[in-house]
């Protein structure tokens, strides 16, 4: 396994345990409220945001690789 491949491994792996801590308890806690933003409920519209920005992420790091 090349230096760079193992980089990419280490960079994912990272990703994957901070999708775990976005979406765990703690942290979700902070969201779960009566607040709206442009009409929208704050809960779904942060756990789209964060989904979205987690996806965004993979997909870089995954055309970064490939150069």
């Amino acid at each position: 396994m090349s230096a760079a491949s193992r980089l990419g491994h280490q960079r994912r792996t990272a990703l994957f345990v901070a999708g775990g801590l976005l979406f765990n308890f703690p942290l979700l806690a902070l969201w779960d409220g009566a607040a709206r933003v442009a009409g929208l409920p704050l809960f779904p519209l942060a756990l789209l945001l964060l989904w979205a920005g987690l996806i965004g992420l993979l997909a870089w790091l995954s055309e970064r690789a490939a150069d």
